[in-house]
């Protein structure tokens, strides 16, 4: 005699082929969506045959799209320990400590390993050196991950460009990210201006300001233009006169998230290994 399930919410429709994959899936979703059972049990009796393969086929697409972000996060998850120094007493703790615990599973939670390969190594990035808090703090490092989910790799090109060329002009770094020359009216050109307004309001970028010898930043002398002067053209999207900088915390992005850490530990698969982990 079998067991009856007391949950009608965890069964797999009777005759719906392929509801091992299926189970697997739901389970893999953590009860994230109520009453998926019953709803597919209720669904089950209104599908055709051929409808059920194609919820079939969805369903093993969804898994093995699960399958491939689980094996991106476990792989991240191992770089990250190939980097640390686990014999220093300080990154054990640390990377053992409950405020490290909850910013790898924010960097999970907002996983965007699968949109872009970069940022999986951005993450990958910063998690390495949050094992160190020394150089910034958790909230800080938080929205370094943030600005991963948030930012396209557009944005860290432009990014990328500015570094380590402060003063660089945004007729400059257009060209240094390998654009070619566009008309100021087109969607290229407001393309780039977006990117310039994103990174300058979100404090990544700014345009190069001087400094006293306190680190307060001064003011720029007016412009007086004479009485009757018009300017009959707006400026320019890649403007060539006024110089761009990263900010004190856009250099620290670039510290945490495009500067790799070296591997401590190699681990070289054999092809065992690798047939197995297929399997």
């Amino acid at each position: 005699m079998t067991e009856s399930n007391s949950n009608p919410d965890d069964q797999i429709p009777k005759g719906l082929r392929g509801g091992l994959a299926i189970r697997a899936v739901l389970n893999a979703a953590g009860g994230a969506i109520p009453l998926v059972g019953g709803v597919l049990s209720a669904a089950s009796g209104a599908w055709s045959e051929r409808e059920q393969d194609k919820i079939n086929s969805f369903f093993e697409h969804w898994l093995k799209m699960l399958q491939a972000e689980m094996a991106e996060k476990a792989q991240t998850i191992l770089e990250i320990m190939a980097r640390l120094d686990m014999n220093n007493e300080k990154i054990a703790e640390r990377v053992a400590s409950p405020e490290y615990q909850a910013l790898v599973r924010k960097a999970f939670r907002d996983w965007s390993g699968a949109e872009s390969a970069t940022k999986r190594v951005f993450v990958r990035n910063i998690l390495a050196h949050a094992a160190d808090k020394t150089i910034t703090t958790d909230d800080v490092v938080r929205m370094f991950l943030q600005w991963i989910d948030l930012y396209t790799e557009l944005h860290f090109a432009v990014i990328s460009a500015v570094y380590n060329d402060a003063g660089v002009t945004r007729a400059r770094i257009w060209e240094k990210i390998g654009k070619d020359e566009v008309r100021e009216d087109s969607a290229e050109a407001d393309l780039f201006k977006l990117l310039i307004r994103d990174l300058s309001t979100g404090s990544i970028i700014r345009q190069h300001r001087n400094k006293d010898y306190a680190g307060n930043f001064l003011r720029k002398p007016a412009l007086r233009r004479k009485r009757g002067a018009s300017v009959p053209i707006m400026e320019s999207a890649f403007e060539d006169t006024k110089g761009y900088e990263l900010t004190e915390l856009g250099q620290q992005f670039v510290h945490y998230a495009m500067t790799d850490l070296p591997v401590r530990i190699e681990f070289k698969p054999t092809k065992n290994t690798i047939d197995g982990a297929a399997e």
